[in-house]
């Protein structure tokens, strides 16, 4: 008798999923509001007061994350709203993955309340994946209080496709015997990494859902949309084999960047450049702090309109300076934006450092460059991290650096 190869060869991943975690973090304290509609939200004065999280019953209202507050309040009169507390919700992260921890090391954190678990190697002291998924999903709400869904399969995408499909507290197995029955049906703005312009395109080609995409060429697909249209073909066949880091372990950083949806818009040059400045001070010091250097700067500018123009150079010299930062951005928007003593509105902009390469890597710099600068740049800013890091992130900066 002959084994398949895809039944030797198949793993067993999980993706576990938090329900409604901020909200279920803050109901925790708050167990006199659970029968009750509650949403976390930003700063109701301030204009980026949005939605960041609701609780099951504040989304049977319609209640989704993202809208602004005076949104989710004209669809639910009653709900009731309470601040954030990161530092909490890191709190039950960590606690949440020491728990995947004691069924395998191979843990890959995708957000704060999303994991996958490559748990091949663990059946045989735990069980089958399904087993384990309904282990862990009693462990974590026995211990912490807390429910998630699951999603078990033989790769990620389909994995974490898996914890979506059921929710609350469920647990889905997506199998090679039953995967076309699950996801073909569905629409194609269903499909991890199909976004909502990815999926307009999609339909406009005559691809309605998830088997329509692993039904077409691959090079209409490529045609139409490039590279991410023959990873979409891939994901929806279920031929997706990347690897689920060890915990700990996570792929090199690409990018690094900041943004903010401004309190209000900003049409004054010296408003744009505390933003700048500020948003480059950020981008710097998270370089430093992940030892790299970048090459490139890219900018988006959000207007009222939501329309979004994106803008990216490429430096001479790699950097992780504030103040180089903050002059590349600045040529990008005043080349594209317009930056007199008043511009066009702007309502976001964010500043992301790419092309990353290590800060300990050698480099031929340019002839204009001057060393001398960038070291005592160098030595001022690092030593500005130090003061940050003992007396506090707001202790120092560089002038024009807070809205007002």
């Amino acid at each position: 008798m002959f084994l398949s190869y895809n039944l030797v060869m198949d793993r067993v991943i999980l993706h576990c999923d938090m329900n409604n975690f901020y909200a279920s973090v803050e109901l925790l304290e708050h167990p006199e509001l659970k029968d009750l509609p509650v949403a976390i939200s930003g700063s109701q004065e301030a204009r980026h007061g949005i939605i960041l999280a609701k609780n099951q019953i504040a989304k049977s209202y319609g209640v989704v994350t993202a809208e602004t507050i005076w949104q989710a309040k004209r669809k639910c009169p009653e709900l009731i709203l309470l601040p954030p507390h990161h530092e909490k919700y890191s709190h039950f992260s960590k606690k949440i993955n020491e728990i995947y921890l004691r069924y395998t090391d191979l843990v890959e954190p995708f957000s704060i309340d999303e994991s996958w678990l490559d748990v091949t190697g663990s059946r045989r002291l735990f069980g089958s994946g399904k087993e384990i998924a309904d282990s862990i999903r009693e462990t974590v709400y026995r211990e912490l209080g807390l429910t998630l869904s699951a999603g078990v399969s033989f790769n990620k995408i389909f994995a974490k496709m898996g914890s979506e499909y059921k929710k609350p507290f469920a647990a889905t197995e997506i199998s090679r015997e039953n995967y076309k029955e699950i996801l073909w049906p569905m629409a194609a703005r269903e499909l991890f990494f199909v976004g909502r312009a990815t999926a307009e395109k999609l339909n406009s080609l005559g691809i309605y859902t998830i088997g329509d995409i692993a039904n077409s060429r691959e090079d209409a697909l490529y045609t139409a949309l490039g590279k991410h249209g023959i990873q979409l073909f891939k994901y929806a066949n279920g031929l997706d084999d990347s690897p689920v880091c060890k915990f700990g372990e996570r792929e090199p950083i690409k990018s690094i960047g900041n943004g903010w949806t401004l309190p209000h818009n900003l049409t004054e040059r010296d408003e744009v450049l505390s933003a700048v400045t500020s948003l480059s001070e950020t981008v710097a010091a998270r370089l430093r702090k992940h030892q790299l250097k970048a090459f490139g700067i890219k900018v988006d500018i959000k207007d009222p309109n939501f329309v979004t123009i994106s803008r990216q150079k490429q430096l001479d010299n790699p950097t992780n300076l504030t103040l180089t930062i903050k002059k590349a951005a600045i040529e990008l928007i005043e080349a594209q934006w317009g930056l007199k003593d008043t511009c066009r509105p702007i309502r976001l902009i964010t500043i992301t450092g790419i092309n990353l390469v290590p800060e300990d890597e050698e480099f031929q710099f340019s002839f204009f460059h001057s060393d001398k600068d960038e070291k005592s740049n160098e030595t001022m800013e690092r030593t500005m991290d130090q003061i940050r890091k003992k007396f506090g992130k707001n202790s120092i900066s560089f002038g024009k650096s807070s809205l007002r």
